[in-house]
């Protein structure tokens, strides 16, 4: 709580956030952008912009003396705002539409979108609305007009709503089911408000600490929900509280720390993608997932030692602490009927799920990534309409004009003739706008208008031919030719995390199954996991390309308009779905690990397994459902595919992976399961994650508590 209350000081005296800022180093765009910003300081390359479009009313020509006079008023207003550096008027730069009934004016700024503040926006939508009162139609789109704010934190509250009923069915305890929020909200508290204090030191931005509330929340449930569970477990089992919660630790909590580390590598890996913001944004949701490990192993059992019998059902509560509170009459537990019925046909299990999954995986193959741009807003917002409105009068091609950047140490505006000329030729570009070079006649640049839209598989097509083929005008002239701009970005950035996408999952796997295999002391069982893992992810991508982008069930998850996949989808969800995958896998297995060491057959040790962690990974699948399903509801497409994404990827992951696929493999294999190398064994070290020295230690019977020996088993054996 002091390290709470600290961090909270911490971050309310901490200086500001810096703007958010988003840079590729390596690719073409950036480069250019980088050279604009020397070259060009005066227009600030990166400074946010403002497309404003206006019609003339029942078909009437803009260029009308009236229509005309309404527009210049508009513009001279526009250009007189704060923070803005120009205006381009339509009527002089020639940015009226062929029918002569619409026009646009680009508005540029003299700081970057995230620099503009609310003021700023709010009087640019004034502007536009007293210009409707004018009797023209106005709409705008870019970085510099105000977004509507839709979320206020409905998402993660639905999400906390049905945690605690879940909560509250799992344990039959109103203080066992508080727990696991209390202990993930303080957890997350610290972690957001350390990375606020840090932020102006370490240039955080807002955005960083976005990834790891919602991972920060996500682990902190889970991690506090299995400890609660085994403490109550081991009383159950007879023992003393202060005797329950050690052991609990000792074996839950070396299961936390191990099911940590595979996510703190899963978020940390994103590294390699070699984009700063996601960096960032990996490690600062790593950092929260390590305080979430520590709380879970501190404020855990402190809170266990107030709660003692509080934590358990209404009716073991009057049973006395060390006597054990198993009934030999009761009926099986669903998890162990569960398992049993998976034992006695394994392989139809296997391969009904296989099959399944590879199915709903199938659109995956016909997976297109780019960004989301105004063409994907909601109908009824002014970017949307803006957008329209220039794809129907200039062309698709107006929503995403490519940047041509001309760099020649001396006569760069005789070189961008040539290089005009050149991209004139090219199919697809339909206009290239006369050549702008600098005061030192250095650089110079000039604008190309693709026939397709931004996030147009040919637009991607164009930009990389034009790459490819400028190369011999670039010799002709001795100049460097680069192309960057937001559709150029997008592009360059879809390219990256491509490119990223197969060392990262190299990188994550490789380093987990080596985590696993010290876990579990196996080969086959790390494998197992990672090939589940896979295979879930694969399906919930399908279900992604399946509604996002092929539009079926469109209507039913509210998709306005299908297109391509967001870029940061696959990587995004490889990382934070890996985390919480692994976290269930160890949780249900340390279990069924525990059970074989101290002497149960493999097919016991399963039902083991499932005895007793079943349950309580099913409440936490349940649980990251809700919290990722309630972001589906909010009307922004990406915020709604990331949860959808997220949460098909756990449904799939814990009830068909680690519910089916895992026990019929763990039950083909048998004994084989658990084989590792003699060689490699004595290298391995022994973290002991199932506490066989810890019930050694503590004088166990047969070093442990012969977890499988339940009632129901020695009435079989009687029989």
């Amino acid at each position: 709580m002091l390290l709470f209350v600290g961090a909270g000081f911490a971050a309310s005296s901490a200086p500001a956030a810096p703007p958010d800022t988003f840079s590729m180093p390596g690719t073409e765009s950036q480069k250019a952008f980088d050279l604009l910003d020397e070259r060009f300081p005066e227009t600030s390359a990166d400074g946010a912009t403002a497309r404003v479009v206006v019609r003339a009313p029942g078909g009437e020509k803009i260029s009308a003396a009236e229509n005309k006079a309404k527009v210049e008023k508009l513009v001279d207003r526009l250009g007189k705002g704060d923070k803005v550096s120009k205006v381009d008027d339509p009527f002089k730069a020639g940015t009226v539409s062929k029918d002569g009934t619409t026009a646009y004016a680009t508005v540029s700024y003299k700081v970057t979108g995230t620099e503009l503040s609310d003021k700023n926006k709010e009087a640019l939508t004034k502007l536009l609305e007293d210009t409707r009162k004018d009797g023209l139609t106005v709409e705008a789109g870019g970085d510099a007009v105000e977004t509507e704010q839709e979320m206020g934190g409905t998402a993660e509250l639905i999400g906390i709503a049905v945690s605690a009923v879940v909560l509250l069915i799992t344990f039959g305890s109103m203080i066992a089911a508080g727990m696991p929020i209390l202990t993930a909200l303080i957890g997350v508290g610290i972690g957001i408000s350390s990375i606020t204090a840090l932020a102006s030191t370490l240039e955080l931005s807002s955005t960083t600490s976005t990834l790891a509330m919602m991972i920060g929340l996500a682990v902190g449930i889970d991690y506090a929900l299995f400890i609660v569970s085994r403490y109550r477990a081991e009383i159950a089992e007879g023992r003393e509280p202060e005797d329950a919660v050690g052991r609990a630790v000792g074996t839950a909590g070396s299961a936390v720390v191990f099911a940590g580390l595979t996510v703190v590598i899963a978020l940390s890996g994103l590294a390699v993608v070699n984009i700063p913001l996601l960096t960032k944004m990996g490690l600062a949701a790593a950092g929260t997932v390590v305080i979430a490990v520590l709380i879970a192993l501190t404020l855990i059992p402190a809170l266990l030692g107030f709660g003692r019998r509080k934590v358990l059902r209404r009716k073991d509560r009057k049973k006395p602490f060390g006597t054990p509170h198993a009934d030999p009459n009761a009926k099986p537990k669903l998890g162990t009927r569960w398992a049993r019925f998976v034992l006695r046909r394994p392989l139809v299990v296997l391969l009904f799920a296989v099959v399944g999954l590879g199915a709903i995986a199938a659109p995956a193959a016909k997976l297109e990534l780019g960004l989301p741009d105004e063409g994907t807003f909601a109908t009824d917002t002014t970017q949307r309409k803006a957008y329209d409105m220039l794809s129907d009068s200039f062309g698709k091609g107006f929503n995403g004009p490519l940047t041509v950047v001309v760099d020649k140490e001396d006569g760069a505006g005789a070189a961008a003739k040539d290089v005009s000329a050149a991209l004139k030729k090219f199919d697809g570009v339909v206009t290239v706008t006369p050549a702008m070079p600098n005061k030192a006649n250095d650089t110079a640049t000039l604008t190309a208008v693709p026939k397709t839209g931004p996030s147009d598989a040919d637009t991607e097509k164009l930009v990389k031919k034009i790459r490819s083929d400028i190369s011999d005008v670039e010799g002709k002239t001795g100049s460097e030719v680069l192309i960057t701009g937001a559709t150029a970005m997008t592009i360059d950035f879809s390219q990256t995390l491509d490119d990223a996408l197969i060392p990262y999952l190299a990188l994550v796997v490789g380093l987990a199954f080596l985590l696993l295999m010290l876990v579990f002391r196996s080969i086959l069982v790390p494998l197992k996991a990672a090939l589940g893992f896979l295979l879930s992810v694969l399906a919930a991508l399908g279900a992604v390309v399946a509604v996002f982008q092929q539009g079926h069930l469109a209507d039913l998850f509210g998709v306005d308009q299908p297109g391509p996949i967001m870029s940061m989808m696959p990587i995004f969800m490889i990382g934070v779905v890996f985390g919480l995958a692994m976290d269930y896998e160890v949780f249900l297995v340390t279990r069924m690990r525990e059970a074989y060491v101290h002497g149960a057959r493999p097919g016991e040790a399963v039902v083991t397994g499932f005895t007793h962690s079943g349950r309580v990974v099913a409440a936490a699948a349940v649980i990251m459902i809700s919290v990722f399903s309630g972001f589906i509801m909010e009307n922004d497409d990406m915020i709604k595919m990331m949860g959808f994404g997220l949460a098909a990827a756990v449904l799939f992951d814990a009830f068909v992976v680690r519910m089916a696929i895992v026990p019929a493999v763990l039950a083909l294999l048998g004994k084989s399961a658990w084989w590792l190398p003699g060689w490699l064994n004595k290298i391995l070290p022994n973290v002991d994650v199932e506490g066989e020295k810890l019930h050694k230690q503590l004088g166990d019977v047969n070093g442990g508590p012969a977890p499988y020996s339940d009632p129901e088993r020695e009435l079989e054996r009687v029989r």
